[in-house]
């Protein structure tokens, strides 16, 4: 239902808006709307498709292993920490392995496997979930909560974004654009925690148990001395290892797959096939709910919404007499909530207008990499099994991202300026 009424929001203020424009003389409004809906739509579809080959792939591998019963073997080590979080997901159960292969590839920073994984674990979710099929558990609540503050070791697209930028400004082989790496890495365990915490309060999970804080702060504890050891070696250096560890982590885990499967005389071919087809079916079914979420950002954004927004903000720090430097890179995260490639796009104007290696720069590139595109997620991880009514986990998200845009800056000033 929050879905539904942010959708309708979405559209009402951008009709609301753009009717203004035009009675105060701005003709060409409704047609701009008119083009960002079919420029919205289009963009969907194409999505959509995009993600269809590698849906078809990891899903396909991911059959590999759950014949191989790899995928009950990862259940069983992530144990301790998921029937925690998700109790009502039984132990051994083959959602845990998804969920466990979908935090992993997000860690390290493997978007596109990560994605089709997530879906895999959502596939598993609804199995549990046959009472009420359009209306989300509390698992798949937490398990898309925490994929919208997921955590990432090396936001190696941004880093690379920036290094292109850097050299059409003429800074040179000496940049280092991987000097994000361990600010982002900060802000996205934070946001993750916050997430996490909404969702346990809200779920009345025993959060206070210590049952539950001792495998959290274990893992705390090996992420902590993870990001101590990065960061005694040069930032470069550090983004390589860990860009190297994640691909051969990755590659790894699909040998290992294969071999076992092997090994059990699993016939893996016929296993990826049949896991590459239910790919394919998930890919077509999320269209119709991108399309719904991308078409509403779309007005939004052609009406000046957003920058509506961003006004008021604006004046409301400076009436505060709170340092603005961090405005411009604000953009930034706001259009991450609604829109990926928007945020994208918004992160390098801010690089080419202020300079990459400018505070305004960095923060929109840490920004960049620590937040994620939580209507896009939604739409596309409930859309996969159906889910209509997504209960709490918009509001737990959004939380999330607040706490972790603010986050963002407070990391940015501190270690930045």
């Amino acid at each position: 239902m929050a879905l539904n009424w942010v959708w309708i929001g979405f559209f009402l203020s951008a009709f609301l808006t753009a009717v203004w424009q035009w009675w105060t003389g701005n003709d060409g409004i409704f047609q701009s709307l008119l083009t960002a809906m079919f420029d919205s739509a289009r963009a969907g579809f194409e999505i959509s498709l995009g993600l269809a080959g590698i849906m078809c792939l990891w899903l396909g591998l991911m059959r590999v292993g759950e014949k191989a019963g790899m995928i009950e073997l990862l259940a069983r080590i992530a144990s301790p920490v998921l029937t925690r979080l998700f109790p009502g997901v039984p132990k051994g159960h083959p959602a845990q392995g998804a969920m466990t292969m979908n935090i992993s590839a997000n860690l390290l920073g493997l978007d596109n496997a990560a994605t089709p994984l997530g879906l895999k674990a959502m596939q598993e979710l609804q199995s549990l979930n046959q009472s009420t099929p359009d209306t989300a558990s509390n698992a798949q609540i937490m398990f898309v909560v925490m994929n919208t503050a997921g955590l990432t070791l090396i936001p190696t697209s941004v880093i690379a974004i920036r290094q292109s930028v850097a050299l059409k400004q003429g800074l040179g082989a000496g940049f280092n654009a991987a000097d994000i790496f361990l600010p982002t890495l900060l802000v996205t365990f934070i946001s993750l925690l916050a997430g996490v915490l909404a969702v346990a309060l809200a779920q009345r999970l025993p959060i206070w148990r210590a049952r539950f804080l001792v495998p959290v702060l274990a893992v705390g504890g090996l992420l902590a001395a993870a990001v101590a050891g990065l960061a005694q070696l040069p930032a470069e250096q550090a983004a390589r290892i860990a860009g190297t560890t994640g691909a051969a982590v990755i590659l790894g885990v699909v040998m290992l797959f294969l071999l076992v499967g092997a090994w059990r005389r699993v016939n893996a071919y016929d296993a990826f096939i049949d896991g590459a087809k239910e790919g394919f079916g998930v890919a077509v079914q999320i269209i119709p709910y991108l399309i719904a979420i991308l078409v509403a950002i779309g007005v939004f954004r052609a009406a000046g919404c957003m920058d509506a927004v961003l006004g008021a903000i604006a004046a409301l720090v400076t009436a505060m007499g709170w340092n603005t430097d961090f405005l411009p890179a604000l953009p930034v995260g706001l259009m991450k909530v609604l829109s990926g490639a928007g945020a994208r796009g918004l992160m390098i104007d801010v690089l080419q207008t202020y300079g990459v290696d400018s505070f305004p720069g960095r923060l929109a590139a840490i920004v960049q990499g620590s937040t994620e595109t939580t209507f896009y997620v939604l739409a596309v991880y409930f859309g996969s099994v159906g889910i209509k009514h997504a209960r709490h986990a918009l509001a737990c998200a959004l939380f999330a991202d607040a706490v972790g845009l603010v986050a963002a800056i407070t990391v940015g000033y501190a270690m930045l300026r």
